[in-house]
């Protein structure tokens, strides 16, 4: 069974068949979704997602992108949802600056804050980082992050900054990049770094892997992403799932 360690199922794109799509997961191979908040609005969709489907636990956290909505007090809401039965990281955190906007200067401020955040919740990482590999990496060492762990997820620096993220105790999350003819760099990231260190992930609804690639993303498609490490690796479909799949289950400390 596949273990998909990144997906949206609150985002509007998944309003039209969301229930049935989700209900199909576990018949389709699918045996747990972790679905990551984003966002104030998303934390509390997942929320609502993890108290309805058995197989979906859920991440608390505000994106780079989404830091500017945060204060004090809806800062304590968060970590009010970081303690329901179901919330296994904090998530998603970090740095973008492909945008000029929130300044860095607020990105930074949150995602240290949430590094906190983790730290007193006692629970993992869930790490967004774009356009700020060296930053990214200075904060989590400054941080200690070591402590927490967690994943670089939708990775898309160097193979040897992935080594690096490994060294620090983090697991690399592999999507549908992977998968596509001018994703090189992908594939020698997976090539560099050990299985047992490497999430399934789609980021549903984006990214969907070949020979989907532009439609709608879903955790239907995490079998192409299995096959492609597999073929990089020189290892079997079944290992892939069955090692990425303990992997998760590791870090999100699900028994």
């Amino acid at each position: 069974m596949i273990f998909e360690s990144h997906a949206h199922y609150d985002d509007d794109a998944f309003d039209e068949d969301r229930e049935s799509l989700l209900a199909s997961m576990p018949e389709s191979g699918i045996e747990y979704v972790i679905n990551v908040g984003a966002s104030l609005k998303s934390t509390a969709s997942t929320v609502e997602l993890t108290k309805k489907y058995p197989f979906v636990y859920g991440a608390a956290g505000v994106h780079p992108s989404e830091t500017a909505e945060l204060n004090e007090e809806n800062f304590k809401w968060i970590k009010e949802q970081c303690m329901q039965p179901k919330i296994v990281a904090v998530g998603e955190i970090g740095l973008d600056y492909y945008w000029e906007e929130p300044e860095h200067e607020v990105q930074r401020i949150w995602f240290e804050r949430q590094l906190d955040l983790a730290r007193e919740v006692k629970k993992p990482l869930i790490i967004h980082s774009r356009d700020a590999a060296q930053e990214t990496m200075e904060i989590l060492l400054a941080k200690n992050a070591k402590e927490m762990g967690g994943v670089i997820h939708c990775y898309s620096y160097s193979a040897e900054m992935a080594r690096e993220y490994v060294k620090l105790g983090f697991y690399i999350g592999i999507g549908g990049v992977v998968t596509f003819k001018n994703g090189k760099k992908m594939k020698d990231v997976v090539e560099a770094i050990p299985i047992e260190r490497i999430l399934l992930e789609t980021d549903s609804p984006y990214l969907a892997p070949e020979p989907n690639r532009g439609k709608r993303n879903s955790s239907l498609n995490l079998p192409y992403i299995a096959q492609k490490i597999a073929e990089i690796k020189n290892m079997s479909y079944d290992e892939v799932v069955e090692i990425t799949n303990r992997n998760a289950k590791e870090l999100f400390r699900i028994k």
